[in-house]
């Protein structure tokens, strides 16, 4: 096999509740890639469509990752890589992150596949760095194993998937609006509250275990964050309309994907997320906010060949 070309799934990280360290991979939003052999050694970037991104390998998330991921590799070729991007940059459903999670899983598949894809996710991490100045896992862990992931420790790395309820889709607004993950963290603040603490762990623990009952109720009780989204919020336009509106139409619960300005809904069958993704629709046609809206199943499987 000479090259692969990829689909590398856009994602939706924390949860709400599960701040940097839960995610879900979405089905049928994300990038294409073409990863090849080269005769000549290193990795090389030759093609980007959909974004203004550097070529140069270092500056580029997915040569980062790559380059990682080749200091493992015993191989006596060298890779080159096409991008053609269909998350925008900053928009919170892991732009950044599909990139470095394509290249990491292309390279190993031509490499013979020496790596699970377990272990791919500490590769991808590294183009998380130059991303946003921190080796965060929720995105990366879900495009590259699918369905939820739970990191939980990043140091030793441990991710832990979890299968998603058969009738459960996501519904995402994306305002286009830029905000950057490197920003988003800065107005987090360092010490939090027991009392919120013991909420968010609360939730946490009944996000995990509605995911693995399929107990719907129990998910939607459980999406509730009060330690990130209180200081992040303020920077999405319409964030609690489109919360309120989300739920009013039977979603299960709702909140910022990533560090935003995507809002995510997570609801109970394919017609309540669309009657969701129409209540959204109504709110951000009234702004002059361009706005992209997806309704996703959740993808099981992470990245995929095409």
């Amino acid at each position: 096999m000479k090259q692969i070309k990829l689909f590398s799934p856009a994602t939706i990280a924390n949860l709400s509740c599960g701040f940097d360290v839960m995610g879900l991979c979405l089905d049928g939003v994300g990038d294409k890639m073409i990863v090849r052999k080269s005769d000549q050694k290193g990795i090389r970037i030759t093609r980007i469509e959909g974004a203004d991104l550097p070529l140069e390998t270092e500056k580029n998330v997915a040569g980062v990752a790559g380059l990682a991921l080749l200091k493992k590799l015993n191989v006596n070729f060298g890779f080159e890589i096409e991008i053609y991007k269909k998350i925008k940059a900053g928009s919170g459903i892991g732009s950044s992150s599909a990139s470095a999670a394509g290249a990491v899983f292309g390279m190993n598949e031509l490499a013979g596949r020496p790596f699970t894809r377990k272990e791919l996710v500490e590769f991808a991490m590294q183009g998380e760095v130059l991303a946003s100045g921190s080796a965060h896992a929720d995105n990366v862990a879900p495009a590259l194993c699918g369905g939820f992931t739970i990191v939980r420790s990043s140091s030793p790395l441990d991710i832990i998937k979890i299968d998603s309820p058969s009738e459960l889709y996501a519904t995402v607004v994306h305002p286009q609006i830029e905000l950057k993950t490197s920003e988003m963290r800065a107005v987090l603040t360092p010490m939090i509250p027991l009392k919120s603490a013991i909420t968010q762990w609360g939730n946490v623990g009944g996000l995990v275990a509605g995911l693995y009952t399929s107990d719907y109720e129990l998910i939607g009780r459980s999406l509730q964050d009060v330690i990130v989204e209180p200081l992040r919020g303020p920077f999405i336009p319409n964030f609690n309309e489109v919360k309120e509106a989300a739920v009013k139409n039977g979603a299960l619960g709702s909140g910022i994907s990533g560090s935003g300005p995507s809002i995510f809904a997570l609801s109970k069958g394919f017609n309540t997320a669309q009657k969701v993704a129409e209540s959204m629709r109504s709110i951000f046609e009234k702004t002059t906010i361009p706005f992209e809206i997806h309704v996703s199943k959740i993808n099981s499987e992470g990245v995929k060949i095409i």
